[in-house]
């Protein structure tokens, strides 16, 4: 299985986070699947202004160039994408909320019916199945997760896809490793 793998921790000193990553990376490798692992940090991602360049100036690709064009060709030739942030206030972090915006060159500007809602076209015949994996707060509640697995399940609809996996880092990875293998 192609997986893409976004870290979205801003905090280079969150040695705790990256670590797991890094254990989840190396048991995937282990088990057969080829991952890609994108540290947000370290890249230069733009903020989306809204332009609609990418749709109609520069089709399924930003006007701003930046990392995002190596983030959008590997998320739409994967399998798998997984989205992964420490949780800040009860959500994901702008690092990986700036990394999500960016990713609406991968739709087309026109609207069909899914679900009985609008959304936007395809743009590719494949998109990947949606993975979340999350590092709570010391005051994360089962509210907090369950408002962040809504917004995930509802950005996979708008990314032609469904939301596989949803987990916290507290599973340890052998779990999460075996999950993503029988998907």
């Amino acid at each position: 299985m192609r997986i893409t793998l976004l870290n979205g921790n801003p905090d280079i000193r969150d040695l705790t986070f990256d670590g797991y990553l890094e254990g989840l990376e190396e048991t995937l490798r282990t088990s057969g699947n080829e991952v890609v692992n994108y540290t947000l940090r370290d890249m230069h991602i733009s903020y989306c202004d809204g332009c609609f360049g990418c749709w109609v100036k520069t089709p399924g690709e930003c006007l701003k160039k930046d990392d995002m064009v190596w983030v959008c060709r590997s998320y739409i030739n994967s399998d798998l994408v997984i989205f992964s942030s420490p949780l800040k206030m009860g959500f994901i972090t702008s690092t990986l909320k700036k990394c999500i915006d960016k990713l609406i060159p991968l739709v087309l500007p026109y609207f069909e019916i899914v679900q009985g809602e609008f959304h936007h076209a395809k743009r590719y015949d494949h998109y990947p199945l949606i993975g979340v994996i999350l590092q709570e707060e010391r005051d994360t509640d089962p509210e907090d997760l369950e408002i962040n697995r809504n917004i995930f399940s509802r950005n996979a609809i708008n990314l032609h896809s469904k939301l596989a996996l949803f987990e916290v880092t507290n599973t340890p990875v052998g779990v999460i490793a075996n999950e993503i293998n029988g998907l």
